[in-house]
């Protein structure tokens, strides 16, 4: 047995018994100054992308035609499906049921495949965004 790697082990266990198990570290508290206004900003930015107001994506639409119709497919995906928001748009002379806001095609994609098990002439869309 090589006595000098045996003291050299020796020495490197002994150095890890030796090194504090314990660190100490540095504590700090960090004081956020928030203006008042920025909360009612975010949460107007969240309705206005409830409302597919703020954003250039995707949506899917299950139905076009008159308002009865119209109430009665919301609610039957409402008790189906809770995932993805529905709401209904009004354009003249007819009533849309539109689902999700979706930023990217991939998602609408997605949520279509399961969609389309209920309702299946729903298809996706890009509406156009009033400014």
């Amino acid at each position: 047995m090589n006595t000098k790697l045996t003291y050299k082990a020796l020495f490197f266990c002994s150095l890890i018994f030796l090194i504090p198990s314990k660190s100490h570290a540095q504590n700090g508290t960090i004081i956020i100054k928030e203006d008042a206004k920025v909360s009612q900003i975010l949460s107007l930015k969240k309705e206005l992308e409830k409302e597919n107001k703020l954003s250039d994506g995707y949506t899917i639409q299950l139905y076009y035609g008159e308002k009865n119709k119209a109430n009665s497919t919301i609610r039957s995906y409402r008790n189906s499906y809770s995932t993805w928001p529905a709401t209904i748009k009004y354009e003249t002379p007819n009533y849309k049921v539109w689902v999700g806001n979706f930023s990217t095609r991939i998602d609408a994609d997605r949520a279509l495949i399961e969609i389309k098990e209920k309702f299946s002439s729903a298809f996706i869309l890009k509406p156009e965004r009033k400014n």
